[in-house]
C-alpha cells in the first residue's frame, strides 16, 4: 500500500505556461514512485485529458462556491474518500518535490496520531518541460542550488498530515489567501505538533503570473480572500512558519528552539492557542502591536460609519 496520497486542484490548462507548469507537476509526482498515490481534483478545462493521458486518478465532482471556485473542504474530503494511505499531502499545482519527501513521510509516520507538517519552498523560473529521466532529482537539485530563491517563511504551499486530521474544514476557496494560514493555526489550536520540513524536504515552486485570476489580480487582493479570512476566524488566525513547534532535521525530529523573538511570539499567541480565547488573543495582539491594533480599529470604525451613511442616504 502507498505511504501517502498527493492531491491537488489545478488551474485550467488553457494558458500555455500554466499548462507546462502543471504538466511538470503531474509527471514529477508520478516519478516519486509506488509509495505515492496521486489524485487530481476538479473539472477545470484540460484536467480530465491530462489525467487520462498519464493514468492519474481524477475526481471532477468537487463542490464550488457561488463564483465557481473549488472549496478546500470538498477537495480534502474527496482525497480522503478515494485513498486509504496513512498520510495525506495537499500541494499547490505548481509544486515539485524531490524524493526526500518520502524519507520525511516515513519519519512522520512515527509521530503521534495528529500533526501538521509544512515547509519553505524555492522559487524558480521554469520555462520548459522538465525531463524526469534517470538522475532527474540530482539534475533538479543542482539547478535549485544555482537558480532557486528561498521564499520567505510566510507562504505554505504543501501540507502533510495523517488522514484522521483536518476532517472539519470551513468552505475556503482554493487558490486564495488565508486558508493555508488557518491550517497552521488550527493545528496549534488543537495542540498538535506543527513540524517544519524545510531542512529535510526540498520543494520547488514554479513561478507564474496571475492572469488566470479575475482581473489578473494577485490572490491576496481577491474578494474571496476576505471571505477566507472571515471563515478562518479573522486576522488573528494568520499563522505562518514562524509558529511551528518542531522541525524535522536530518538527525530526526526536534522541538523548536525559541530565540527571543520566538519566545515573545509564543507569549502573544498563548491565550489564543492554549486558552482558546479570541478576545484575549486580540487583547494580547493589541498589547504587542499597539500601532497596528489602533489602525485596525480606526479602519473598522471608518468602515462602519460609511455603511451607516450609505444606509441613511438610501
Amino acid at each position: 500500500m502507498p505511504l501517502l496520497t498527493l492531491f491537488t486542484a489545478p488551474k485550467p490548462f488553457t494558458d500555455s505556461h500554466i499548462r507546462m507548469v502543471q504538466c511538470n507537476m503531474l509527471r514529477n509526482w508520478q516519478v516519486l514512485g509506488e509509495d505515492v498515490n496521486v489524485v487530481v481534483i476538479g473539472d477545470e478545462p484540460g484536467i480530465a485529458e491530462h489525467c487520462q493521458e498519464l493514468g492519474i486518478t481524477h475526481l471532477p465532482n468537487v463542490r464550488c462556491n457561488d463564483v465557481g471556485t473549488p472549496l478546500i473542504s470538498s477537495i480534502f474530503e474527496l482525497a480522503r474518500e478515494v485513498s486509504d494511505t496513512p498520510l495525506l499531502t495537499y500541494a499547490n499545482a505548481d509544486i515539485l518535490f524531490l524524493p526526500e519527501l518520502l524519507d520525511a513521510a516515513r519519519n512522520l509516520a512515527e509521530v503521534k496520531e495528529h500533526f501538521l507538517a509544512v515547509g519553505q519552498r524555492y522559487d524558480m523560473d521554469i520555462d520548459a518541460p522538465i525531463e524526469f529521466d534517470r538522475d532527474w532529482d540530482q539534475a533538479l537539485l543542482s539547478r535549485i542550488r544555482k537558480e532557486g530563491v528561498l521564499h520567505r517563511r510566510t507562504g505554505s504551499d504543501y501540507f502533510v498530515f495523517p488522514r484522521e486530521s483536518f476532517q472539519d474544514i470551513p468552505d475556503f476557496a482554493v487558490g486564495r489567501a488565508g486558508w493555508d494560514n488557518w491550517m497552521i493555526f488550527r493545528a496549534r489550536w488543537q495542540g498538535w505538533p506543527v513540524i517544519d520540513l524545510s531542512e529535510a524536504v526540498t520543494v520547488v515552486h514554479q513561478n507564474h503570473d496571475y492572469s488566470h485570476l479575475p482581473g489578473g489580480v494577485v490572490h491576496y487582493y481577491q474578494p474571496e480572500t476576505s471571505v477566507n479570512v472571515r471563515l478562518a476566524g479573522g486576522r488573528r488566525t494568520i499563522f505562518t512558519l514562524q509558529d511551528v513547534t518542531h522541525a524535522l532535521k536530518f538527525d530526526g525530529l526536534q522541538k523548536k528552539h525559541l530565540d527571543w523573538h520566538g519566545f515573545w511570539r509564543e507569549v502573544e499567541i498563548f491565550p489564543l492557542v492554549r486558552l482558546h480565547s479570541h478576545l484575549l488573543g486580540w487583547l494580547f495582539f493589541a498589547l504587542f502591536h499597539p500601532v497596528k491594533a489602533f489602525n485596525m480599529v480606526r479602519g473598522w470604525v471608518s468602515y462602519k460609519v460609511k455603511r451607516l451613511k450609505r444606509r441613511g442616504d438610501e
